[in-house]
């Protein structure tokens, strides 16, 4: 089974290439001439994309993965959020630390609130004829300086909550059982940062979804 993921992003292709080859399915980059749709809505983006990008699917019976995420930050009302490519590629980290600049405190915790992100994503699936929707999310906080080491995007001044056990996430100041010890993604692993990556959940959910799905076809 193949599996086309329309992304320009090798990062992504990797993360998705990881888990999805854990089901047997071979994920392959799937290039195309695609408009940028003009919403406030990454599920209204994602699938806006999906539309357009079923049209350079080689063969109709592959399957489709359209994803789409942003970096929302509580103190500027949700910006970069579904812009947060064109804020990478215009401002960058450094600016949104900038804009970030007096937002700090000498508590910890108070800091985190001032300065508390997510990174929300939506993963749309076209199997099928029909279209499955998974959805992740990765509250945090934005650091006070970039970090060095691997990772894309803004990986390098957001820092993840604690997990707890089950993964799910803490609130600001708790130590869970799984920690960056208040390292940003950019400086962890890539194994360590999929515990707590809301594209590694998206993705996930949709695995659950397709898992359903054939059980409700038998």
């Amino acid at each position: 089974m193949i599996l086309w993921f329309l992304t320009g992003n090798k990062g992504k292709l990797s993360e998705a290439s990881a888990l999805f080859s854990e089901y047997g399915i071979e994920v392959k980059q799937l290039e195309a001439s695609i408009t940028e749709p003009q919403s406030d809505d990454i599920e209204e983006v994602a699938k806006a994309k999906m539309a357009q990008a079923l049209d350079y699917l080689p063969d109709k019976n592959d399957l489709l993965l359209v994803e789409d995420a942003g970096l929302f930050i509580d103190s500027l009302n949700g910006f970069p959020g579904v812009f947060s490519a064109y804020a990478l590629q215009t401002i960058g980290s450094e600016g949104i630390l900038r804009l970030m600049g007096h937002l700090q405190s000498e508590d910890p915790i108070q800091d985190s609130h001032l300065r508390k992100a997510e990174f929300q994503a939506v993963a749309v699936l076209h199997i099928a004829g029909e279209t499955l929707v998974g959805r992740g999310i990765c509250p945090g906080r934005i650091a006070h300086k970039p970090s060095e080491g691997e990772g894309f995007g803004f990986d390098p001044i957001f820092i993840p909550s604690d997990l707890d056990a089950l993964g799910e996430a803490l609130g600001p100041g708790e130590l869970g059982d799984v920690s960056t010890h208040g390292l940003p993604f950019g400086a962890i692993d890539s194994v360590q940062k999929h515990l707590f990556s809301h594209r590694a959940r998206a993705l996930s959910s949709l695995m659950v979804m397709m898992n359903e799905r054939r059980e409700n076809l038998k």
